[in-house]
Parts: structure tokens; C-alpha cells; sequence
């Protein structure tokens, strides 16, 4: 199986790789992260690709700034030179600056609205050069990793219309890609142990800090795997998912043995499609 995961040198997409990597893909790990100080929450392309081959797969780094059009074309000619398909891309790279705060949007830093270009259309630029690859193979999955976000208030209106709009983004190109056996979906996460998290935790007074258990950012990773391998991967085509639920559908646990919780009933789940788009 041969994989890409955009912006994989930490969170959410660094536990995503290391979790195909666990079931023997071969990862490309995009990030623009080469050196461990170039992020405030340290990681690199090569640690988790490192990462990943320790996990049993083949890690390969791939340092991308996926603001650039012609490095993303760039890595998908280099996968298409050395593997001629794709089986799956991870569209998790994102440009989400600073720490959650209740500031106003028109109080917050311009470049909060960055996440629209790194996060939203650097996910339709990966998927226009991946999606000949994914058709090469005859089946395929895109999956861009959203949130609760695009229903519910977080983070505030980039962010929202970032997670809203990459749930449409999958749901349109699943449309589109459904004669040629690739589907698309949009997998919405938890609350995730990242190293992110855990520093904005870590400036909250103890009383303050959520109780409930975050989940590993490998388990949207397993849960990836275990879809694609499934007989009814195209029956999931075109929808946002809530990846605890999902898991619990295909019988996947996370890293400890834990079932994640879906937080459906207080955060709200995905709407209902079209029937144009089903």
C-alpha cells in the first residue's frame, strides 16, 4: 500500500502515518519541518518517517511547503516515478496559527485566515495531482481530516469554514471519482493528544482542563487503514464521518484498547447529503 500524509510532522498527521506504517504502507511524510526548531512544538518529516518504518512500514520524508503548487506537483511526480499509483492520500496539512483564544476574529492576526489556503485549497491541489494516481489503481481513498468545527463553534470563522468546506470539498470530489472505484471522505477527530494540546493544556489552571481522555493521534490512522481495506470502502464515498464511530463500525480500538467517544450529541454531527450526491 502506498500512502501520502501532508503535513505529518506532528500531530494528528505524524500519528496518522506511524498507523499505515503499521499496517506495512509505504508513507510519504510531507511537512515543511526539516529541523526539530522549526515548529514551537518540535517534530520533523524524518522523525516520523522514522517513525514509521519502526512501525513496520517504509517511511519516506518529503519536506513540502504545501502552500506551493509546484512542490505538491513535484511529489506526486516523484511517487508517480517510483510507484506508478497511489492507494491512499491524507490531506491533514493545515496552517492553524496560535492557541485557542475568545478574541474577536477582527482581533486576531490576519494570517488566522491562512488556514483557507493551507488547509482548504492545499487539499484540493493534492487531490487534483493525486487523483490520477488513485484512478491508476483502480481503487483509491482520499481523506481530508476534519472536526466537529464544521457544525459547531471552534476556533473561530476560518477555522469553521475550513472543516465546513473541506466536508463539501470531499463530498463533490466523490461525486466525480466514484465511476473509477476511488472514494472520498472527510474523517472528523476528537479531541487528540497532540503536542499542541498538550501545550495550550499545560497553560490552563489544573481545575480548568478537561477530564475527558483524548484520543491518540494514531487512531484516525487505524481507522484510515482499516476503511480502505474494507469490501464496503465505496459505501462510505462522499461523507463526512466521525471517525469514533467509524472505528467502532470496522472494530477498531485505539493505541491503549479504548474505544474513543463520539461527541455527536454535544457538538453535533455531519449533515445530511443531497440526494444529487449520493
Amino acid at each position: 500500500m502506498i500512502a501520502v500524509v501532508t503535513g505529518a510532522s506532528r500531530g494528528a498527521g505524524k500519528g496518522i502515518a506511524v498507523a499505515l506504517g503499521q499496517s506495512g504502507a509505504t508513507v510519504y511524510v510531507t511537512g515543511r519541518s526539516k529541523l526539530p526548531a522549526d515548529s514551537p512544538y518540535g517534530g520533523t518529516i524524518a522523525e516520523t518517517a522514522a517513525l514509521v518504518n519502526e512501525a513496520g512500514g517504509k517511511g519516506i520524508p518529503v519536506a513540502v511547503d504545501h502552500a506551493d503548487d509546484e512542490a505538491v506537483a513535484d511529489l506526486f511526480a516523484r511517487v508517480k516515478r517510483e510507484h506508478g499509483s497511489l492507494d491512499i492520500l491524507v490531506n491533514n496539512a493545515a496552517n492553524f496559527t496560535g492557541m485557542p483564544t475568545s478574541a474577536g476574529f477582527w482581533e486576531k492576526p490576519l494570517d488566522a485566515a491562512d488556514i483557507l489556503t493551507v488547509g482548504l485549497r492545499s487539499h484540493y491541489v493534492a487531490a487534483f495531482h493525486a487523483a490520477p494516481l488513485l484512478i491508476a489503481n483502480g481503487r483509491g481513498l482520499i481523506v481530508n481530516t476534519g472536526h466537529y468545527g464544521s457544525v459547531a463553534y471552534y476556533h473561530g470563522p476560518a477555522y469553521g469554514a475550513q472543516k465546513a468546506g473541506s466536508d463539501k470539498m470531499a463530498a463533490d470530489m466523490a461525486k466525480e471519482l466514484r465511476p473509477h472505484g476511488v472514494a472520498a471522505v472527510s474523517i472528523w477527530m476528537g479531541g487528540l493528544d497532540t503536542e499542541r494540546s498538550r501545550a495550550y493544556l499545560d497553560t490552563l489552571p489544573p481545575e480548568s482542563r478537561p477530564a475527558a481522555k483524548r484520543e491518540s493521534p494514531q487512531f484516525t490512522g487505524r481507522v484510515i487503514a482499516a476503511l480502505y481495506a474494507s469490501d464496503d470502502l465505496m459505501s462510505y464515498s462522499g461523507r463526512a464521518l466521525i471517525n469514533a464511530e467509524l472505528g467502532a463500525q470496522l472494530g477498531v480500538t485505539d493505541i491503549d484498547g479504548s474505544m474513543p467517544l463520539s461527541s455527536r450529541y454535544t457538538l453535533g454531527g455531519p449533515p445530511e447529503l443531497h440526494a444529487s450526491l449520493r
